[in-house]
């Protein structure tokens, strides 16, 4: 039986996974909430893959779209969000694919140094850091998001993009330069 309160009208969910159990069966109203509660958060993570407001909430609403056909398979075991996630990257991947945006050509082995992280004194801001992040073309963005912020191994990108491992590395190892260039520049503008 899902806990549901009743204020004026309006159903309130006790706890996730009342939420999820109730739009399990199919509650308009438990997948207006899950819409509510996680859009804004899933739109960034659309955002970070596709840079483009209209494409972002694009695959967001098509993320959402195949939350709610799949929600019978989540078994409410582990974070809801983080499988609400795991689809919104699907989706955003599927996306760059077929629209042709993330080219992942370049090897590993042309790569000529790994670079040395940089210890600065400046604390670089969550929102600058990501506004750089923003600037980095699509195949380095791509992978860099699914290295350093969602956590996947070369391997996993490698099988999810369709590339080589050493190609994700390669990616990832220009992302990194390109973004440590960026930062020491705003380093010595500020100084």
């Amino acid at each position: 039986m899902v806990k549901i309160l009743q204020l004026s009208g309006l159903s309130i969910f006790q706890t996730e996974e009342a939420l999820v159990k109730a739009c399990q069966k199919g509650d308009p109203k438990a997948q207006r909430r899950i819409y509510e509660k996680y859009s804004s958060k899933m739109f960034g993570v659309c955002f970070r893959y596709v840079h483009d407001d209209f494409e972002a909430e694009e695959i967001m609403i098509e993320g959402f779209i195949k939350v709610f056909d799949k929600i019978s398979t989540f078994k409410l075991e582990g974070s809801f969000e983080g499988w609400v996630r795991r689809i919104m990257v699907n989706e955003a991947l599927m996306y760059l694919r077929s629209n042709k945006k993330a080219k992942l050509e370049t090897s590993y082995d042309t790569i000529l140094y790994e670079p040395e992280p940089e210890q600065f004194n400046n604390a670089l801001e969550v929102e600058d850091l990501l506004k750089l992040i923003e600037t980095l073309p699509v195949g380095y963005r791509t992978v860099f998001n699914l290295y350093a912020i969602e956590g996947y191994s070369h391997a996993e990108i490698a099988q999810m993009l369709g590339i080589t491992e050493s190609t994700s590395k390669s990616q990832l190892s220009r992302a990194r330069v390109i973004l440590q260039n960026a930062v020491t520049s705003q380093k010595t503008t500020v100084n």
